[in-house]
């Protein structure tokens, strides 16, 4: 088959094609297991991260991509859940102990970094991390909801917020621009702030249903009650942490930050920044029951999913379109027609 190797971790600036496409030997299920013909994978930021260094996969080669949507075309011993040729989504997370907390054990297996991912023709997974995909979406349109969708889901639940709070999104690429209109759907009377760099993305936003978008600083109309931050650097978790409201929590939603601006945090300061009981809180990775619970939501409200397309081929093109920013909804490669 073939796939898109990762043979060693550079710096894009360093090797901007990382990547190589490859023909290397098709995968076979084992009990429990299921094969994919992938038709479309997502290209998320988690990417970079592994390319670049930040979470190294822990052996090379490897195949990444984790927002993968595709075929059943076989299932081994004991695997009965789909049928051949029925639609299935794959996410971060590609394996795990099944407990509630499987997310942080250390059981937990990445798709795309512990195993071989989505950047490829054809992949395994265990039954039991595969997820139908509802009919409302096309194979491109469902990609990015693998993980974008998904761990966005998981973030808006870590909130806590409640209908008529609100509710400030900082950052607004392939996740923020979902977490936007399952929260519009969600919590209808909420503000929602958007704060983004860049003046493309805050039109996006706001043509998505914001209530406001402002740069990384700028004060919203009122201080949120919870913040959602999907940025790889540190300027906006110290911008929304100064304008979060007493008690408010702030979300970061990444799994690792660039160390480009890490000197900001010099400047953090108790009584602006954490004082009357503001809260930190990560988001790690995504369980099961998220994609379970997230796919029947995204259909019902139904999700509006902006996409760009790639080849696969052109895999390292969409790596560095989406390390140089201005993002308008989530990059996907293209497959398996």
């Amino acid at each position: 088959m073939r796939a898109m190797l990762l043979t060693a971790t550079a710096s894009l600036d360093a090797n901007p094609a990382p990547l190589e496409l490859v023909e290397i030997e098709d995968p076979s299920p084992v009990a429990d297991e299921i094969l994919i013909r992938v038709s479309a994978c997502g290209v998320c930021h988690t990417e970079l991260d592994e390319i670049e260094g930040r979470t190294p996969p822990p052996r090379l080669p490897v195949v990444p991509g984790h927002e993968v949507v595709g075929r059943v075309v076989a299932s081994g011993p004991g695997a009965s859940r789909f049928r051949h040729g029925e639609r299935v989504g794959v996410g971060w997370i590609h394996s795990s102990d099944g407990t509630e907390e499987e997310n942080i054990s250390p059981a937990f297996r990445a798709t795309g970094r512990d195993v071989n991912g989505g950047y490829a023709e054809l992949m395994t997974v265990p039954e039991t991390y595969a997820a139908p995909i509802p009919d409302a979406f096309t194979d491109v349109e469902a990609a990015p909801l693998m993980c974008a969708g998904a761990v966005g889901y998981r973030a808006l639940r870590l909130t806590g917020i409640e209908n008529g709070e609100a509710l400030g999104l900082t950052g607004f690429g392939g996740s923020g621009h979902l977490v936007l209109q399952m929260a519009r759907h969600l919590y209808p009377d909420s503000p929602i702030y958007v704060f983004a760099r860049s003046e493309r993305e805050r039109r996006f936003a706001l043509e998505l249903g914001a209530d406001w978008g402002g740069d990384t600083e700028e004060p919203p109309p009122q201080p949120p009650r919870a913040i959602i931050d999907t940025t790889p650097v540190w300027k906006p978790v110290i911008a929304a942490l100064a304008c979060l409201r007493p008690g408010g929590r702030l979300v970061i939603n990444a799994i690792r930050k660039e160390d480009v601006d890490r000197e900001v945090l010099a400047g953090i300061r108790y009584e602006a920044h954490l004082w009357l009981e503001k809260e930190i809180k990560t988001v790690a990775n995504v369980t099961h029951r998220d994609l379970a619970e997230f796919l029947p939501l995204a259909a019902r409200v139904p999700l509006h999913v902006e996409t760009q397309s790639y080849p696969l081929e052109a895999a390292n093109d969409a790596l560095n379109d989406l390390r140089r920013g201005d993002i308008r909804g989530a990059k996907v490669l293209i497959i398996n027609s």
